[in-house]
């Protein structure tokens, strides 16, 4: 058997390898949530995710750039500006607006339910891929853990309007991944994230600005843990994690890539819980295994061989950072 146990081994050390990768991705977008919330308490919204965005949209076309990425066509900068904007002003922008309202915990499993938006539009689309039996099946999980989450007295009386604008986001961002595989936008990851961080930040810094935000931020009432919450959203939510995610896309299985997609959440209510004292109830536990059980069942489920497939980033559900590529 020295076949099978060098196999074995080698196995063993390919995950020790991507380990600190999938720790990075699990841990720092399940936080990202908590972070936001920490952010917005003495700022803003729009003018908060629309700096964060453009700083680290900033760094990363820099990087892209000095690293050798051609310089991008005015086809794909209105490529990346229209995916952006699904992406960043209509997906995150309303992560950071409902996480007024909504626990972060909360906000991060309704966001979860993505992959179900993501196989339901492919359906609908022209010559689109209908769903097998595997597939459905994990939509209507998915879809009655979330509205196990937002019924009252279960999911701890979730603010109506908020639940509403997550779906709405998580369905933007669903538009934006399918777009995205279909639109000419640069070969460089890194360059293409830029571009989209560069285009959605502006939009939301101009919604921030149209919704009078300016007026209600003061400078010297920012919170220090305001402060650091956007920095940490920046470098390690933008920067770091998605380093990590990239470089996991090159390395590792894509069924072990999207396993973050059901870790992400959990991280997110248990953060929530522990250091910010988000309510953890019975219910909100229950509808969280079944929505993740949803994701499961459509994120390993069999694809059919004649239908195209779905690039395994986008069949995944996301962070803001990943579909900013994400």
């Amino acid at each position: 058997m020295p076949e099978t146990t060098a196999r074995s081994t080698a196995a063993a050390a390919s995950l020790w390898r991507l380990a600190p990768a999938l720790g990075a991705v699990y841990l720092i977008w399940g936080s990202t949530y908590l972070a936001i919330r920490f952010a917005i308490e003495t700022i803003p919204p729009f003018l908060m995710a629309g700096a964060r965005f453009l700083v680290a949209g900033v760094l990363l076309y820099v990087w892209a750039r000095a690293s050798g990425a051609a310089r991008p066509t005015l086809a794909q900068w209105r490529a990346t500006a229209a995916i952006g904007g699904f992406l960043l002003l209509g997906g995150n922008g309303g992560v950071v607006w409902a996480e007024q309202h909504v626990p972060s915990g909360i906000a991060a499993l309704l966001i979860t339910t993505e992959p179900l938006w993501i196989v339901l539009l492919d359906w609908l689309r022209p010559n689109g891929r209908r769903p097998g039996w595997r597939v459905a099946a994990g939509l209507l999980l998915g879809f009655a853990g979330t509205v196990l989450l937002v019924r009252p007295g279960l999911g701890g009386g979730v603010y109506p309007l908020g639940a509403i604008v997550l779906v709405l986001a998580s369905l933007s961002w669903a538009w934006g991944s399918l777009r995205s595989t279909w639109a000419p936008l640069p070969s460089s990851r890194i360059l293409t994230t830029g571009m989209q961080m560069l285009a959605g930040g502006a939009l939301l810094l101009l919604v921030g600005l149209a919704t009078g935000e300016p007026a209600r931020f003061a400078l010297a009432e920012v919170s220090t843990r305001s402060l650091l919450a956007v920095l940490y959203l920046v470098v390690f939510g933008s920067l770091i994690a998605f380093s990590a995610y990239v470089w996991l896309l090159r390395e590792a299985p894509p069924a072990l890539v999207a396993t973050y997609a059901y870790v992400n959440p959990v991280v997110a209510v248990l953060l929530g819980w522990g250091l910010a004292g988000e309510p953890l109830t019975a219910g909100t536990l229950a509808a969280a295994a079944v929505i993740i059980a949803g994701v499961v069942v459509i994120t390993t489920a069999p694809r059919h061989p004649a239908a195209r497939p779905l690039p395994a980033r986008e069949v995944a559900s996301a962070s803001p950072e990943e579909r900013a590529a994400a």
